[in-house]
């Protein structure tokens, strides 16, 4: 028995890197997962992924930042499996940019993409969650909400970093707002990770400048997107039935 087993999870932005590991690794544990990202070639391969290693895959392509879409998302699991006892969102991502340079449509695109789907998947799971009693609720953060330094010296990421401190903040008053009903909400902070994404710019970044990650970071390397989906793992589980409102930093020490 795995210990999410049987339960129900909705994983936003599944089509690869953290979301997919997330969405593999509670698959891995016994979860039915129910998966979605506005990048449909990359979902399907995802939920091939689950269902060639035996477990459960639902998807929903999309745009979770739109209403309609985001409830459509929670609403799949619903259909699909009568329940919903895992949400975890995942959808994010920056238009970095130093702030004398940072245009307002740049600005507006990552709050939109960081805190507006955040916030439309959990109002459409909540009241599912409600009328069970039960369910746990967590969102990506970042060590990002504090300033990361390789990308303000070089890049510029307020936006990034705002939304990310929001994410926190977003969390630690749900945790609060929920606690009646037994729904736990957490948040997992990642660090710098080798994704798809991000690893090609955070390995080029290690060997070229002083402030990089792997210098700036007490362990002294990227962490894998598998060291993040078993944070969330462990979050979603049983095992962490007494945490809420916490964030939990997978970032080598930082």
């Amino acid at each position: 028995m795995g210990r999410v087993q049987d339960q129900v999870a909705v994983v936003t932005g599944a089509a690869k890197g953290l979301g997919e590991s997330i969405a593999l690794r509670l698959a891995e544990d016994g979860a039915k997962v129910v998966l979605g990202d506005i990048d449909g070639p990359g979902l399907a391969a995802t939920a091939t992924a689950v269902r060639e290693a035996g477990g459960e895959a639902v998807t929903v392509v999309g745009d979770i930042t739109e209403e309609e879409l985001a409830a459509q998302l929670i609403e799949s699991a619903i259909e699909h499996y009568g329940q919903i006892d895992i949400l975890v969102n995942n959808v994010g991502g920056s238009r970095n940019s130093k702030i004398w340079q940072m245009s307002v449509e740049d600005w507006d695109y990552t709050i939109k993409l960081n805190l507006r789907g955040t916030f439309l998947c959990t109002r459409a799971a909540v009241p599912h969650m409600r009328k069970r009693s039960r369910g746990a609720i967590i969102c990506l953060s970042s060590g990002a909400r504090e300033g990361t330094p390789w990308t303000a010296y070089y890049q510029g990421g307020s936006a990034y970093s705002t939304c990310k401190a929001g994410v926190h903040g977003f969390m630690r008053d749900l945790a609060l707002e929920l606690a009646e009903f037994n729904i736990r909400v957490n948040c997992v902070a990642p660090g710098p990770i080798d994704t798809e994404r991000a690893g090609a710019s955070l390995r080029k970044l290690n060997e070229t400048v002083d402030f990089s990650p792997d210098r700036m970071t007490p362990l002294g390397r990227l962490g894998q997107p598998h060291e993040v989906a078993n944070a969330v793992l462990f979050l979603a589980s049983d095992e962490a039935s007494y945490v809420t409102g916490h964030t939990l930093a997978v970032a080598g020490g930082r």
